[in-house]
């Protein structure tokens, strides 16, 4: 991507942060400030991202080396990932004041980006009169405490702007519990280098939970805290356990939707389940873990589990804290990986998403995938897509193609198989024929000698309780 058509993405991501701060309330302003590392020289450790240009170049160079790689994994650009933190600041609250992209070739120890291109932005944050900066990048302790004495200015990270996302959009007890851990575990380390964030008392962006309460000063009270809340994550864990073990005494699947953050898993949750989880543009607007039955064509029930989106380097302490309830993902019978259709970034949302079933362990469970969204394609787009046996295309929004994926869903499921039966059930058994009608697909029925004659398909559930007026054996 050559620098005028960066400067002209940026540009437009600025015209459009103005026009969107008109109609947003009143909040804290922020600077963004994003890295684009011309050369990745830790690639676990460094928290930029490479550059297309750069990727390419290494994996040519790789090719003419003779070496043999595996398929290159798609990244976010520099502007890509800065515009996605532009989108997580709003989703905090906060108005974006401006934004700065610095080209390194690799990150400064003590500053992440170098004292002099500190003072420079300093200077521009200064004059939108920011009330703080946040960094597209994990920072130290040291790295913060520094880049605070020179800019005076609070300093916020990608890692703790997520984690008060998560702060805010908690609602149950467990969702809470979740986040609380996840930021306790992320101050701990930075207890001895906590600067002008740690001093005062804060309601704004990365100050929310229990960041204010002296645990700088005392390492004991964090740890105390920190074993009671997982003692009580355990309990929830327990509960859960418990909760599961009673749904998998019955032959009901579970469905996990999973996908990058706003790729639209609650509209299609709602659409599938007819529940009300909450849809919001914003990112992360589902953290708290919702299960509901949906009844499929075959009659056969499954339950569907909402889950919360992944993003870009999640923070790993969310990953954990999240175990209790992403373990609905590990424990399904089948995953919806849901993708945005419309996104320009639909490919490298989803290597990331790909990467956190890995870390899950849930990367070989059976998968279908959804791209959703297909009404923001151009029709002529749109058109043109064509469904297979692993993907399916929808609009969640617009109830397009959700009668084609829950029949692919009812195909992948071998939980409570479908047979094919005859029946002679007594016309008095009005319960019986009743729960027939409601479970089950009938072909053809007739009356005779007081009994109706039925042939129908039914999941096992079904022909279990039946078992007494089934004629031969089940097909």
């Amino acid at each position: 991507m050559g620098g005028s058509e960066k400067a002209g993405r940026r540009a437009g991501a600025r015209q459009r942060s103005s026009s969107r701060e008109l109609v947003r309330p009143p909040g804290e302003r922020a600077f963004l400030v994003g890295i684009d590392y011309r050369v990745q020289t830790q690639p676990k450790t460094t928290t930029g991202s490479l550059t297309r240009v750069a990727q390419a170049a290494r994996d040519n160079a790789t090719n003419a080396a003779g070496a043999t790689k595996a398929p290159s994994v798609p990244e976010f650009s520099a502007e890509e990932s800065l515009e996605e933190l532009h989108t997580l600041a709003i989703s905090a609250g906060a108005e974006v004041a401006g934004e700065f992209l610095q080209h390194r070739d690799k990150p400064d120890p003590a500053t992440l980006i170098g004292k002099g291109k500190l003072e420079e932005i300093a200077a521009a944050a200064a004059s939108v009169s920011a009330d703080l900066l946040l960094f597209d990048h994990d920072l130290t302790a040291s790295q913060q405490r520094n880049i605070e004495n020179l800019v005076h200015t609070r300093v916020i990270d990608r890692t703790q702007l997520i984690l008060d996302i998560f702060a805010r959009h908690a609602r149950t007890r467990e969702g809470q519990l979740q986040v609380e851990l996840a930021q306790l575990e992320y101050l701990l380390p930075r207890l001895g280098g906590r600067g002008i964030e740690m001093s005062q008392l804060g309601g704004g962006i990365g100050t929310r939970g229990p960041g204010e309460t002296q645990l700088e000063t005392d390492r004991r009270k964090i740890y105390r805290r920190i074993r009671h809340v997982k003692e009580q994550i355990e309990n929830v864990r327990r509960i859960r356990a418990q909760q599961r073990q009673r749904r998998e005494s019955v032959p009901v699947a579970t469905v996990a939707l999973v996908g990058y953050t706003n790729a639209g898993k609650s509209t299609l949750f709602n659409g599938l389940t007819r529940a009300a989880v909450l849809e919001s543009p914003k990112m992360f607007a589902t953290l708290d873990p919702t299960i509901r039955a949906v009844t499929l064509p075959s009659k056969r029930r499954a339950l569907l589990s909402d889950t919360v989106g992944f993003i870009r380097n999640l923070p790993h302490t969310l990953v954990t804290a999240f175990r209790a309830t992403l373990e609905e993902v590990q424990r399904a019978a089948l995953i919806l990986q849901v993708s945005d259709a419309s996104s320009p970034l639909s490919a490298e949302q989803d290597a990331q998403v790909e990467r956190v079933l890995k870390e899950l362990e849930a990367e070989k469970k059976p998968r279908l995938r959804v791209m959703n969204k297909i009404d923001l394609l151009p029709p002529k787009q749109r058109d043109s897509l064509r469904d297979d046996a692993t993907t399916v295309h929808v609009s969640a929004a617009k109830g397009i193609g959700m009668s084609t994926l829950l029949d692919r869903i009812d195909g992948t499921l071998s939980e409570d198989a479908i047979s094919r039966i005859h029946l002679r059930v007594p016309q008095k058994e009005g319960k019986t024929l009743a729960m027939l009608e409601a479970r089950a697909r009938i072909y053809s029925r007739a009356y005779k000698d007081g009994l109706v004659e039925l042939e129908a398909e039914a999941p096992e559930s079904v022909v279990r309780r039946v078992r007494d007026w089934v004629v031969g054996s089940p097909k």
